[in-house]
């Protein structure tokens, strides 16, 4: 069985990308923080207004993975269908209701980054296309138990997502620059709940899709995500000598 999930990830060069990618990202931010929002510094090239970066980086994740799906016979089934709306609902969220929810800044995020999201996210959605295009030429039965574990914890991580990011753009009134303690809801006991969230989320996906495409973007969200919570958890430590000392890091309770 092992043999046969590793051949077939390696004879889909697409997908081994993506799984290849993982431990690079990982090791290369544990080293070097990205370069946006209390992280920002100069140095990284040219800078696309914050509003602007969040829409060009998330909207190849929403318009790949909807033309190939919809866009072939084996899309039109419910094993394509329904796993897609749950990622539509996602990634309209990203795309175009967080940018709008932003405090009006002048802050600004690296076009290079940007490039490199854009890149991620269209190998992303090809990766998950195919493999609810291929759910929907198999036309196994999908409502099963691995789909309602999966939608369920897909849906927590969201909530979780949601309501963290509320949080974070409620410390601060119109015209205000200077960062607080985040308090309440999952902030009181880790400091990223936010990316704890999406974690949760994309291994819903992963559970709900069955699908190495799956694993490998819930792989990916951890390998991006954990990193950036380290440095958010040290950068809060720094910066607050009364950060509380219980909370974690990523992981209520564990980490």
């Amino acid at each position: 069985m092992i043999a046969k999930v590793w051949q077939d990830a390696t004879m889909n060069i697409p997908l081994a990308i993506q799984f290849a990618l993982c431990p690079l990202v990982l090791l290369s931010l544990l080293r070097i923080t990205a370069p946006y929002g209390r992280h920002y510094q100069a140095g990284w090239g040219p800078n696309l207004p914050n509003r602007a970066a969040w829409v060009l980086m998330e909207l190849p994740a929403l318009l790949v993975i909807s033309l190939l799906v919809l866009s072939n016979p084996a899309g039109s089934s419910p094993q394509a269908l329904i796993p897609l709306c749950f990622w539509l609902f996602h990634y309209s969220y990203r795309t175009f209701v967080f940018p709008a929810l932003m405090q009006p800044s002048d802050k600004t995020f690296p076009a290079l980054l940007v490039l490199f999201a854009i890149a991620f996210n269209s190998l992303n959605g090809y990766n998950n296309a195919e493999a609810l295009l291929d759910a929907g030429r198999r036309a196994a039965p999908w409502f099963n138990l691995h789909f309602i574990i999966g939608a369920l914890i897909f849906a927590a991580g969201f909530l979780v997502h949601f309501t963290a990011d509320r949080t974070i753009r409620r410390l601060r009134k119109p015209g205000e620059t200077a960062y607080r303690i985040p308090q309440g809801g999952l902030f009181r006991w880790v400091s990223s709940p936010h990316y704890f969230g999406e974690i949760l989320q994309w291994t819903g996906w992963a559970i709900l899709t069955w699908s190495l495409a799956g694993v490998a973007f819930a792989l990916f969200t951890f390998c991006n995500l954990a990193p950036r919570a380290i440095s958010n958890h040290r950068w809060y430590r720094e910066r607050f000598p009364d950060y509380p000392a219980s909370r974690k890091i990523l992981v209520p309770g564990i980490y």
